[in-house]
């Protein structure tokens, strides 16, 4: 168990970081839409199907982090959650919450999604149960909270300087770069599992959109098509060349056909000369003489 001791505006607090006990009841809030579970599990997808996600990282989403707090034990649960390592979990076992320091490395990066109900993303209440932010910078320390505002296309990104978060600029591409991934963040129009609005996508570091499965399905099947119209072409070249190349073998044979035939002809014309001269010389007419 770890200690620590920080200043709030008001008082100062007692941390420690205490596995919940098993039969601890958490809360149970409920989903507030749809919305938020794709927008978390589209985050996910990118980075699995890129093989970003190793087995020590945890990915969730309304998973409960956990401090005790003045002997008072606070679970709050991110829309999404990015935790770099954490100590294996035991074969069979359901890994219910998770409690920095005691299980693992701290959250690196924490996201609400924001809904049409206040649900205190920018809340400093530095009192029991806490607000959101003030949980996320004051007692967690994240390093950087994303807030995303879906239905009005706006994307807040803090990081974590001298104790306070303060708000980054995006850059000329309107994304943020998020540098315990070494990927930017930013928003994408566009439709996914029926729904068509303002996603969050993720960028590698040359620009380049880190695809869903849809996406990278979609470029496969066209690379087929590809290849498919690539062999068709093949064959149909190789079939005018098997064209070409017997055209020019029957033009062959005519020119060796006519090239015979001219011979013969030389040959009976030879042949009758030959008569001519030797009926002449019977005759006694000398073919060689000159009138």
């Amino acid at each position: 168990m770890t200690t620590l001791l920080i200043q709030s505006p008001q008082i100062p607090l007692s941390i420690t970081w205490e596995k919940l006990p098993p039969d601890f009841v958490l809360p149970d809030e409920p989903v507030e839409s749809n919305l938020q579970p794709l927008l978390a599990a589209a985050l996910r997808e990118s980075l699995e199907l890129a093989g970003l996600i190793i087995e020590s990282v945890i990915i969730a989403t309304n998973f409960g982090i956990c401090a005790t707090v003045d002997r008072k034990t606070v679970v709050k649960a991110p829309d999404w959650v990015y935790i770099p390592a954490v100590e294996p979990f035991p074969n069979g076992e359901t890994r219910r919450s998770y409690t920095p320091c005691s299980e693992g490395d701290f959250p690196t990066i924490v996201m609400e999604f924001i809904s049409a109900t206040d649900g205190g993303e920018y809340s400093f209440n530095p009192h029991y149960p806490y607000g959101k932010w003030y949980f996320y910078e004051q007692i967690l320390k994240v390093p950087t909270y994303v807030i995303f505002h879906p239905q009005l296309q706006v994307l807040e990104v803090y990081h974590l300087l001298d104790s306070k978060y303060q708000l980054a600029a995006p850059d000329e591409n309107q994304r943020f770069w998020i540098e315990s991934l070494g990927l930017f963040l930013g928003t994408w129009i566009g439709a996914k599992a029926d729904y068509e609005g303002c996603w969050l996508r993720w960028w590698n570091s040359s620009g380049n959109l880190v695809l869903w499965g849809g996406e990278l399905l979609e470029i496969e099947r066209q690379q087929v098509a590809e290849e498919r119209q690539r062999v068709t072409e093949e064959r149909q070249r190789a079939a005018e060349e098997r064209q070409r190349t017997a055209e020019e073998r029957q033009r062959t044979a005519e020119e060796r056909q006519r090239a015979t035939e001219e011979h013969q002809r030389a040959e009976q014309a030879e042949e009758k000369n030959i008569r001519l001269v030797e009926r002449l010389r019977a005759m006694g007419v000398d073919p060689d003489r000159s009138e």
